[in-house]
């Protein structure tokens, strides 16, 4: 009961594409705003009176940086030149001083990574997860917990590519090329996999990454292709590449086209078919990656193709590592939102892999690096363990914070004065932790009703 009532509080998860702004002025989310507005106006001065001054837009006392954003971005901007306030449990550093995700070590667990708001715009051009954009709004802070799992996750794909010498005999864990990352829901599976992309473009790797997956079975135009069978869906086709060409045009343009097979063409989006009749075209000689996904961006009725055939392509690629990273990847196991007429009054659900689309990039069954992350937040329903087109030890279970985890969250949410320094203990941080279960979210939106004992 109390789980599901701190669920609804923290709200439901949207979908859509999430960046950070330009210029970094975070904002509390509306259902904490309300929640503590509430608590506001019930503030008591020591005298046991109610405060006036609580229910005044400028209240400046020891609280209002918890009530009103500009207050506590304000002394949240000075802090910055006091280091003293940067402290964690047992005394340690709460920031690392590790410049790159390339970097960090198990020395920099339980402590915070800072990026730069430009930075991760700029290397993540498709959109945040919202969580993660959510966990900076509140925290009015761009900074990530350095974790165990996270670091795991990503020496698993640097020994791919790089494998240490000796490797052979080492006993250490087995290296995989493909995983699925399943666990409790807000365990930070989203934010992983946003941390890995960010890295591996840090590398110099190509990474097709798709931070919305159920976008790929939800919305636009869908139309049957007697050519393949297949649904085909040229406006989520054309938003595909799109993004993969946000980031990595300067690599697509050095690697060319090795499939000369001919791209079909299908309906275009609320165009139909050609008219000419033309069923498929092909490259040029000597065409790169980049024409071949331009072709799929200008051209509606290729688009579906383009994806299909890029997919193939990402294969043959050698020259640099090649990853796929998909967010939302259990949405590709369900039914999407389209449906078929069967007859006049009836129509049959349209499942994922019956999208051309989808079909092209869901399998996991192949030797390219692929790793995609579930959410629980799109109510897609718990999936079987043996899941189609994926190897079976390919899960891999991304828990939890743990205790010392939960500890320098409740440290970092101190520095970033959304508990109380007079409220603040080590008992109360453990009760945050055991009430939330090591839930990220939960935890957050229970530290601003840290009080005094």
């Amino acid at each position: 009961m109390l789980r599901t009532i701190l669920r609804r509080a923290i709200g439901p998860r949207s979908d859509g594409p999430w960046k950070l702004t330009a210029t970094a002025s975070y904002s509390s989310s509306k259902d904490t705003k309300s929640t503590m507005k509430k608590t506001k106006k019930n503030i008591k001065s020591k005298k046991g009176e109610p405060s006036a001054a609580a229910d005044d837009e400028s209240y400046d006392g020891p609280d209002a940086d918890l009530f009103d954003d500009k207050t506590r971005a304000r002394r949240l901007q000075a802090d910055e030149s006091d280091p003293s306030l940067d402290v964690g449990p047992n005394g340690r550093l709460l920031f690392t001083s590790t410049p790159t995700l390339a970097q960090l070590t198990t020395m920099d667990t339980c402590s915070y990574f800072k990026f730069k708001t430009e930075e991760l715009n700029k290397v993540l051009p498709e959109g945040l997860p919202f969580g993660m954009v959510r966990e900076f709004e509140e925290a009015m802070q761009s900074a990530v917990l350095v974790r165990r799992s996270f670091l795991d996750l990503r020496d698993n794909f640097r020994r791919v590519v790089d494998p240490p010498l000796g490797s052979a005999s080492s006993k250490g864990a087995k290296v995989k090329k493909q995983i699925v990352l399943d666990g409790p829901v807000s365990s930070g599976k989203s934010t992983a996999l946003a941390m890995l992309v960010h890295w591996a473009r840090e590398e110099g790797w190509l990474v097709l990454y798709v931070p919305r997956g159920k976008d790929w079975t939800h919305g636009g135009f869908f139309y049957n292709n007697p050519q393949t069978g297949l649904w085909d869906t040229p406006v989520q086709a054309e938003n595909i590449l799109k993004d993969f060409l946000k980031f990595n045009e300067s690599h697509l343009k050095q690697l060319l086209c090795q499939i000369s097979d001919p791209i079909p063409l299908g309906e275009g989006a609320g165009v139909g078919w050609m008219k000419d009749g033309i069923d498929s075209m092909a490259m040029p000689e000597g065409s790169t990656l980049y024409d071949l996904v331009d072709t799929g961006i200008k051209h509606t009725h290729a688009a579906v193709g383009v994806v299909v055939h890029l997919r193939k392509e990402l294969s043959l690629v050698k020259d640099i590592p090649v990853l796929i990273a998909i967010d939302q990847y259990n949405n590709w196991f369900t039914f999407s939102e389209y449906e078929e007429a069967v007859t006049v009054r009836s129509t049959r659900p349209i499942h994922a892999k019956e999208l051309a689309t989808v079909k092209a990039f869901r399998s996991m069954i192949h030797d390219d690096m692929m790793v995609g992350a579930f959410s629980h937040s799109t109510a897609v329903g718990k999936l079987r363990q043996d899941l189609p087109d994926v190897p079976s030890d390919a899960r891999m279970n991304y828990p939890r914070y743990t205790l010392d985890e939960a500890a320098a969250v409740c440290h970092y949410y101190l520095r970033q004065r959304l508990i109380r320094r007079e409220a603040f203990s080590e008992e109360n941080c453990k009760r945050i932790y055991y009430l939330s279960n090591g839930n990220g979210a939960e935890m957050r939106w229970l530290a601003t009703f840290m009080r005094e004992q």
